[in-house]
């Protein structure tokens, strides 16, 4: 199965924020290239917020281009077999952090958002995931800084969408 054909079937699946889910498969229909970063009038990503429920706190990355406090993810590569190894792939290239796993259930939430030129919009499928105990995180090279942030932390340092995927995460717990 491609990756286009999992990402469909994992959408199809995905029972929450039915308009944008329809927009995301919407949007592969139209753009048989719609899972990479080569697609310019969009793309899906994948992306984690992982996070360790036994202390309450999340990891955010500071995005080196962006200069913004975010969960781990990225553009999916060709090797990646579906969506969550790409979320997993991702989290754990940023984090630095082996072991992770994600969250039971599929994607947490879906988050479209506008990009820089020349690509024009990004079509994240957001999972969370669990680090094990002891998890030591490392800055990788897309990363200014790598913290944990208490739960309560994270409005002050993320923007809305890194807020609504905690909420949705913690929900999904």
């Amino acid at each position: 199965m491609s990756l286009h054909d999992d990402a469909v079937l994992v959408l199809k699946e995905y029972e929450d924020q039915a308009d944008l889910r329809q927009a995301y498969l919407d949007h592969l229909v139209a753009h048989p290239d719609g899972m990479w970063k080569a697609c310019e009038t969009g793309h899906l990503t994948a992306s984690a917020l992982v996070v360790d429920p036994e202390r309450g706190r999340a990891l955010l990355t500071l995005h080196k281009k962006l200069g913004m406090w975010l969960q781990m993810g990225g553009h999916c590569e060709p090797a990646d077999t579906s969506l969550e190894a790409a979320a997993l792939r991702e989290a754990t290239e940023e984090s630095g952090i082996a072991g992770l796993t994600l969250v039971p259930g599929g994607p947490v939430r879906l988050d479209r958002h506008p990009i820089p030129p020349p690509c024009h919009c990004h079509f994240d499928v957001q999972y969370a995931a669990l680090a094990p105990s002891g998890a030591v995180e490392t800055i990788s090279d897309e990363s200014l800084d790598v913290r944990w942030f208490a739960y309560d932390e994270v409005a002050d340092v993320a923007d809305d969408s890194v807020v609504r995927l905690l909420e949705a995460t913690r929900a999904r717990l």
